[in-house]
């Protein structure tokens, strides 16, 4: 495989994150993957969302009001109650409108269903972009979410269903539904999340946490790439700022791929490619193609599709 330019959640940087505007948009653009997020309503759709419920930031009632923290999880909502809700415009007092001011608004849009994605891309005839899917469960809040086996068994359902199982990769910080996939559809490359800094890491190098279904570095030398190895892992996701060179060479010395996320700086892009990393995630799929480019990597063409 070659590098692999992840347009974060569509492009969030660009227009409304995980919505199929923004997923018109990277496909058009061309991308290599289009990188999501996914929940299950109570009635079992499955749904595309980076969090596990109505987003403060981003979900508006019919009125027009923007919901209240922390957000109905989408486990206590049905399909029909979620799509009452505008997610097409950032609230415009808040921190991610500041992280993000040139995100074009599209009032009226709406939280699509993982099928739908699938459609839209039939629909662009693009036949070699392929889904890095995030399962969005957090092991330390179980009531906001389907247990590990109920929410891959669903997921798994609609990939299936939908005949894109040659085209998908399963990502996730929560390493125990990494496992189940590994267990089910085998042939699904698996995605071995992990942040290692910040207030909420999810790994440490001396044991093992919530978060990764039993497996401890401290079992593997201390060694996140010879721990995700050992866990089945195709690809490790790492923060981009957690990664060195010598990490890059001894998880492709053990046949591990590297994708970093998220890149949004031209000279972080550059750097990151320059280490020898296999493919990187941004919010600004423009700019990374432009770096790509430049670094002489070959660009996906692009589908040009209305959504």
């Amino acid at each position: 495989m070659a590098f692999d330019l992840e347009a974060h959640r569509g492009g969030r940087a660009l227009l409304p994150e995980n919505t199929l505007p923004a997923f018109a948009n990277a496909l058009a653009m061309g991308v290599d993957t289009l990188e999501l997020d996914v929940g299950i309503t109570s009635d079992g759709e499955v749904i595309i969302s980076h969090e596990r419920g109505l987003n403060p930031d981003l979900a508006r009632d019919a009125s027009g009001t923007y919901v209240t923290s922390p957000g109905t999880p989408f486990v206590k909502l049905r399909l029909e109650e979620v799509r009452t809700y505008d997610v097409g415009q950032i609230r415009p007092d808040s921190a991610y409108a500041r992280q993000f001011p040139e995100q074009r608004a599209l009032p009226g849009t709406r939280i699509p269903k993982l099928g739908e994605l699938f459609a839209l891309v039939r629909k662009s005839g693009n036949m070699r972009v392929r889904f890095n899917i995030e399962t969005k469960i957090d092991p330390n809040r179980p009531e906001e979410t389907l247990d590990p086996q109920g929410f891959v068994a669903k997921l798994l359902d609609v990939i299936g269903a939908e005949k894109f199982s040659d085209r998908v990769m399963i990502q996730s910080f929560d390493w125990r539904t990494l496992q189940l996939v590994q267990q089910q559809a085998p042939d699904i490359p698996t995605v071995y999340l992990t942040l290692q800094r910040g207030s909420a890491p999810t790994i440490a190098l001396d044991k093992a946490t919530d978060w990764t279904a039993g497996f401890s570095p401290a079992d593997h030398g201390g060694s996140l790439p010879r721990t995700i190895k050992a866990a089945g892992g195709a690809i490790w996701s790492p923060y981009f700022a957690d990664v060195t060179a010598a990490l890059v060479t001894e998880a492709h010395t053990l046949g591990l791929r590297v994708v970093v996320w998220t890149v949004n700086k031209p000279d972080d892009m550059a750097r990151m490619i320059e280490l020898g990393v296999d493919g990187i995630i941004s919010d600004r799929p423009d700019l990374l193609r432009l770096v790509a480019g430049e670094k002489g990597i070959a660009l996906p063409a692009g589908t040009p599709v209305e959504p």
